[in-house]
């Protein structure tokens, strides 16, 4: 079957199916990096719990080192945190959402399939 010979609907799914196959990819690139985020701050925590209070602290700035206290370190660390689990359900969410609907274009082209794709629309 040439490209061509496929009806415009089922190029159509066979279209939505592709990028919603990319678009779950990219949600997950995000979610890995988030995960990564997440564990790099819990790393900087566990090391900021283990030191004294009055313990000079270093964070960056762009592209400086600035002196800080341990106190609001922990604080912006944990806003961070905060920010980046958020930012981890609305992916989780996103991502459910998208394989509902790979599953359910998924389902719509195979019942094309076992027709035959006889060039009428299912819908």
């Amino acid at each position: 079957m040439s490209n061509q010979d496929v009806p415009p609907w089922l190029r159509e799914q066979l279209e939505r199916y592709e990028q919603l196959q990319q678009n779950l990819q990219s949600v997950l690139v995000q979610k890995q990096q988030i995960d990564l985020e997440i564990i790099e701050i819990d790393k900087a925590l566990a090391e900021l719990e283990k030191s004294a209070d009055d313990v000079k602290v270093y964070k960056s700035a762009g592209t400086v080192m600035v002196s800080s206290n341990k106190t609001d370190v922990v604080k912006d660390l944990t806003e961070s945190k905060d920010l980046s689990n958020t930012k981890l359900s609305v992916l989780n969410k996103q991502e459910e959402r998208l394989k509902e609907n790979i599953k359910e274009v998924q389902t719509k082209l195979d019942e094309s399939m076992k027709r035959g794709a006889a060039g009428t629309n299912p819908q």
